[in-house]
């Protein structure tokens, strides 16, 4: 049975890092996406190893602000918390 890889979590007010171990495989071999509050994580075909996992935050996440880290073998995800924009714009007085 695959191994159910540990996930470290940290948690702080702007943004949930987590990271997990993935041993021998590159970053051109893992495929990250987002969708709302869901992260999910999956190793690219002939990868040596498969890895398939998906996480729902508790929060939207900011793609564009968010990074994704591999090094020596764990992947660490920050992932911001996506903040709800304002719509009222200033309006100037001439």
């Amino acid at each position: 049975s695959p191994v159910q890889q540990q996930v470290q979590v940290s948690r702080d007010d702007k943004s949930t890092t987590l990271s997990l171990d993935v041993p021998g495989l590159a970053s051109e071999q893992l495929k990250l996406s987002i969708d709302g509050a869901v992260i999910r994580l999956e190793s690219a075909e002939g990868a040596s190893r498969q890895v398939k996992r998906a996480w729902e935050l508790d929060h939207e996440i900011d793609a564009a602000a968010s990074k994704a880290k591999l090094e020596h073998g764990v992947l660490t995800l920050t992932l911001v918390k996506l903040e709800p924009q304002s719509k009222a714009t200033e309006l100037a007085i001439e």
